[in-house]
């Protein structure tokens, strides 16, 4: 019997990968942050995944009629990493501020743990389904 079942084709998976890989280049971009917050003239760079993802979906087009419509497919679109060159925090033009990263690092975390369990819940849910229930 031939098995049409394919994670790699479901929509909510493949959201799932690229919200944890948006978390996964989050973090990254807010430890470099911290690690030149004393290096002079350093601008502070952020991760623009929601806004863009937001968009990409608003541009789709599709009508939906019912809250639990699927919106249509993801436009493949990654994150940008957009560099803060409006703010100064200091007079030596370095425009990081440790608590702010901080708090964006807890936040990422917990992104990111959610984004993980969740696909650990998706995978362990086909997996039943493909074992027939423990049957």
């Amino acid at each position: 019997m031939e098995n049409n079942l394919n994670i790699s084709s479901d929509y909510s998976y493949n959201l799932l990968k690229d919200g944890l890989k948006a978390a996964s280049l989050r973090g990254k971009v807010i430890s470099n942050n911290i690690a030149n917050i004393n290096t002079r003239g350093f601008k502070r760079s952020y991760v623009n995944f929601e806004d863009k993802f937001q968009q990409s979906l608003s541009d789709i087009g599709l009508k939906t009629t019912n809250s639990k419509h699927i919106p249509g497919e993801n436009s493949g679109e990654g994150p940008d990493v957009v560099k803060d060159e409006a703010t100064s925090m200091r007079l030596d033009g370095n425009n990081v501020d440790l608590d702010i990263e901080k708090s964006n690092q807890a936040a990422n975390t917990m992104m990111y743990n959610a984004l993980v369990t969740s696909a650990n819940n998706k995978l362990n849910n086909t997996k039943y389904v493909i074992t027939s229930g423990g049957r």
